[in-house]
């Protein structure tokens, strides 16, 4: 592979049914289409045959990457003392009125050279790999002066308002922009039939202008005045791009297999739906006042897993269904050499017994802002309540997917008293009348029981990760979060303290556990706005969460994107990339600095109990 840019050295573009990442160097190496789970058509972030789309200045040029403010349009500079370009890289989207109104195609990536000073000449090369290179292709000149690229499950067209010529198993030109002048490309896929292929300079024009507005408009919604609002926007607008609107699902993150530990295997396909996501998801979107799309991803929920009841899986593909088994791909080296590369995630076959409690988490969101329960929504939670009674007492493999032996973790065993009492709450608001609520509330009482004798550290009066163990866990700062305990509560205070101080890394951030910690695991994103939040919360003061979340904010990539986990030594993003859960995590500790500020709750549907 050529010189390896780093994992948050990219930036993001998309539409809502895929996205593409755009390296510093003006390099496309990761985009799936048609879906986020499809096959990639480039994917060199994982090695040399993956494909790729290069457009760049030809010589030595200094690059740096911008979004187009509040929006998900991508800038990228190329600056020298002779001259300046600038390629503006997109994923057309549109309102439903415009899509109504106008003829779109289905899949276009849209890419804008303009030269802004002097000139320079540029070069570009789309080189295609479908199937993570392992279509055939077949390529035609077409009259119109681009290139049409089949493969057996559709064709990608290649158009720019400059002549293309193919060579090396690519499309490729080099061509000069002086001040003022912009040159437009077009990549578009479709499946098998007539494609729609709107003028090159004047669609990809409209396209801007109108990806740009929508973009703007979307975000301004958001209902957060806060200080920190340039990194809960960014967040946001990052959380919406991996949100699928036909089914109002939210993917993980974009990619797969970036390592969570450079050159190891711990490489994983998170272009998938995972469950224990949904709690933190939904609080968020409803506290950014985003009603339609917490709505549709709590609907998704239900929807979901009816096709499972009672028991539910841990990950869903976008429409609810299983992924694909897990599968290697050996034609792959893996990012920097980190292999192997999987597609697919076999984690979906564990024992995981917080998701009942997450999903049901995620419904009281949704009630608690006004949305109902119909006759089968009912139904439904009524039965996950008798599973969680059957089943609260069984070992399982955590929110951490260890593939390990499994084990009683607490976060799991407060997760499934976060299930009951959910169930109860709901039960008192007259929506779920069929509720034995006699019986789930003693097993809710039991499980607090089991918790308080069996998972504490009784040297140190603080909470531990396991049944009978005495180490430290970063899920245990979700214990105020899920109501369980208070975070001011002296237990829980000192609990937060000895998380924050023997998984704690310089610069504010934390790791998941001890184990993975002397493993080289690197610190985990969301744990560490966990810390955040307990702090908020009343773990701590609110000068001591903003200076914690502060400190955070410069792990920031410079675009203001987050992976799953950071490198403590050397501040490289590690994991995939950007990772939901740590735009998650920013946004609910922003908000709970704002709750703790004005003193003033959105989380009223929380009633955490002080227990002797």
């Amino acid at each position: 592979m050529g010189a390896l840019i780093p994992i948050e050295r990219h930036g993001i573009i998309g539409d809502g049914r895929s996205a593409a990442l755009v390296a510093e160097d003006g390099t496309v190496d990761w985009l799936c289409w048609p879906r986020f789970d499809s096959q990639a058509c480039f994917a060199s972030l994982l090695g040399d045959g993956g494909g790729a789309w290069s457009l760049h200045p030809v010589g030595g040029w200094r690059a740096r990457q911008r979004y187009l403010t509040d929006t998900n349009v991508l800038r990228t500079t190329f600056s020298r003392p002779e001259g300046e370009v600038t390629v503006t890289d997109l994923m057309p989207v549109a309102s439903e009125e415009e899509e109504r109104r106008l003829l779109l195609p289905e899949h276009e990536l849209i890419r804008i050279v303009e030269c802004t000073r002097g000139e320079a000449e540029v070069e570009t090369r789309v080189r295609l790999a479908p199937g993570f290179g392992t279509q055939p292709t077949v390529h035609r000149q077409r009259s119109w002066g681009g290139y049409c690229v089949e493969t057996r499950t559709g064709a990608f067209f290649i158009r720019a308002d400059t002549p293309l010529h193919w060579d090396q198993g690519g499309v490729h030109a080099r061509f000069t922009v002086r001040a003022g002048e912009r040159i437009h490309l077009s990549l578009i896929w479709s499946p098998e039939g007539p494609a729609v292929l709107p003028p090159v300079r004047e669609g990809s024009e409209a396209a801007l202008e109108r990806t740009s507005q929508f973009w703007r408009s979307w975000v301004s919604a958001a209902q957060y005045a806060g200080p920190y609002q340039e990194a809960v926007r960014r967040s946001a607008l990052a959380l919406k791009l991996l949100q699928y609107p036909p089914s109002g699902a939210f993917l993980a993150a974009a990619t797969t297999s970036l390592p969570e530990r450079m050159g190891g295997s711990l490489n994983w396909d998170y272009r998938f739906c995972w469950l224990r996501d949904s709690a933190f998801t939904a609080r968020c979107l409803y506290g950014l006042g985003y009603r339609d799309e917490a709505d549709a991803f709590v609907y998704w929920l239900m929807h979901t897993t009816v096709l499972t009841q009672p028991r539910l899986a841990v990950l869903y593909d976008v429409y609810g269904n299983a992924p694909r088994p897990e599968r290697l791909l050996p034609q792959l080296e893996g990012y920097g050499g980190s292999s192997p590369v999987r597609v697919g995630n076999a984690a979906d076959g564990q024992l995981q017994l917080d998701l009942h409690g997450e999903v049901i988490d995620a419904v009281c969101a949704q009630v608690h802002s006004g949305g109902s329960l119909d006759g089968e929504s009912r139904r439904m939670l009524v039965e996950f309540g008798d599973l969680v009674m059957r089943q609260w007492q069984q070992p399982d493999a955590s929110l951490w997917e260890y593939r390990t032996a499994p084990q009683h973790h607490t976060h799991a065993k407060v997760l499934c008293w976060t299930a009951l009492d959910g169930l109860l709450r709901l039960h008192q608001r007259g929506l779920l009348p069929r509720l034995d609520a006699n019986a789930i509330g003693r097993a809710r009482e039991e499980i607090a029981a089991a918790v308080r004798s069996q998972a504490v550290d009784v040297r140190s009066d603080t909470y531990v990760s396991t049944f009978g163990g005495d180490a430290p866990d970063a899920a245990l700062l979700l214990l105020p979060w899920y109501g369980f305990e208070p975070a001011s509560s002296p237990r829980m205070r000192a609990t937060t303290a000895r998380v924050l101080r023997e998984l704690g890394a310089p610069g504010g951030l934390l790791y998941r556990n001890p184990v993975l910690r002397a493993e080289g695991d690197g610190a985990f994103l969301a744990c560490s706005f966990w810390g955040v939040e307990c702090l908020a919360d009343g773990g701590g003061t609110l000068e001591e969460a903003e200076r914690w979340f502060q400190r955070l904010l410069a792990h920031a990539s410079p675009l203001g994107l987050y992976a799953e986990e950071v490198d403590p030594g050397s501040g490289h993003a590690l994991g995939n990339f950007p990772q939901a859960f740590s735009h998650v995590g920013l946004i609910s500790a922003a908000l709970a600095i704002e709750e703790r500020r004005r003193q003033a709750p959105l989380r009223s549907w929380v009633q955490p109990e002080v227990r002797a």
